[in-house]
């Protein structure tokens, strides 16, 4: 399963999650659900505006949950 990894990035720049919650201009419920992987889409904007705020490409902003993966199958 593909994971937004916005936590660990935070984490590594020493930022909060209301910091980034403030910069993305969205609303707290839609905010969260991003945050905590409880969405099934991310709009190509919101990935735009990720990259530049931690200076990434969005490589960076995912990551490959290969145990999730290989029990769905």
């Amino acid at each position: 399963m593909l994971k937004l990894d916005v936590l660990r990035l935070l984490e590594e720049n020493g930022k909060t999650k209301y910091w980034l919650y403030k910069r993305l201009g969205m609303s707290y419920q839609n905010f969260n659900k991003m945050v905590n992987n409880e969405t099934s889409s991310i709009r190509y904007e919101v990935i735009e505006e990720l990259c530049g705020l931690f200076n990434c490409t969005p490589n960076r902003l995912f990551s490959l949950d290969s145990a999730v993966s290989k029990q769905s199958s």
